[in-house]
């Protein structure tokens, strides 16, 4: 039989490891979007708070106890979008389990949708910038457009670049297996040494690439050529096969980094 006391530091185990469980699945779920931001804020606040307490100062104390008294009807607002999600998540079950489908067999669906697109937009001379999210977030730039949130498909895709439609023109953002906005405006690269031949796209896909580790790919609507663009380089000329093989390399390196840091993380939490 086991003890009372054993019992209880079972207990206060178990629940310590939930709750940090939990806070992991959230953070992850807004990493990313503009909630990180504001978490920091709410942060700062508490900071001050705590200052203003151990320093006796009346008036910033009390703007602090109002802040903090209306403080969980703020956050309801201002993370309206990301409890949303969150209770959507949860009622479908999946946000404390894996898909179905392996990561890879995922990341190939992705990666296929993609390379389909690029090609039947190429053989047709029309124009495209799609840009990949990886681990640093872009919603900034996903904010710019127009939001999609659909499934990644090759049809979808290359219909939103279809000349003389709403969305055409500007960068389509995708987002893990989503399409997450259209008509989107990225920064333009400064950099002399692109070629002067190379347009507006090549510079938009170059200058995501300076600022993120996004990686942008750009179908030229002049020539055809297919470009892809990741930390400030960029590779041009890529057939079908090339363009495969270098989403394959480039997505298939994010994917194994980001499980290696969610080890990494688990190990520092178990140990």
């Amino acid at each position: 039989m086991l003890d009372g006391g054993f019992l209880d530091l079972l207990r206060i185990g178990v629940d310590i490891a939930l709750v940090w469980y939990v806070l992991y699945k959230l953070i992850m779920l807004i990493r990313g979007t503009k909630a990180i931001q504001l978490l920091k804020g709410i942060v700062v606040v508490l900071l001050v708070w705590a200052f203003s307490i151990v320093f006796e100062l009346h008036t910033i104390q009390y703007i602090t106890n109002q802040v903090i008294k209306w403080g969980f009807v703020v956050i309801i607002i201002l993370f309206q979008p990301e409890l949303r999600r969150a209770l959507e998540q949860l009622g479908r079950g999946n946000i404390f389990s894996r898909s179905s489908s392996s990561e890879e067999e995922v990341l190939e669906q992705k990666v296929e949708a993609i390379v389909q697109s690029c090609q039947y937009m190429a053989k047709r001379r029309i124009g495209a910038l799609i840009s990949i999210e990886r681990e640093t977030g872009i919603d900034d730039y996903a904010e710019t457009g127009i939001p999609i949130g659909g499934k990644l498909t090759h049809q979808l895709l290359t219909n939103i670049f279809t000349p003389n439609t709403p969305l055409h023109d500007g960068a389509v953002i995708i987002k893990e297996e989503e399409i997450s906005a259209a008509a989107c405006y990225l920064p333009l690269s400064e950099s002399p040494f692109i070629s002067k031949e190379l347009g507006t796209r090549h510079r938009a896909a170059m200058g995501i690439s300076e600022v993120t580790d996004a990686i942008t790919i750009v179908v030229s609507e002049e020539t055809g050529g297919i470009s892809c663009t990741e930390n400030g380089e960029m590779k041009r000329d890529l057939d079908q096969e090339g363009l495969r093989h270098y989403l394959r390399e480039k997505l298939s390196l994010s994917l194994r980094t980001s499980e290696s840091k969610s080890r990494h993380q688990r190990g520092e939490k178990n140990g």
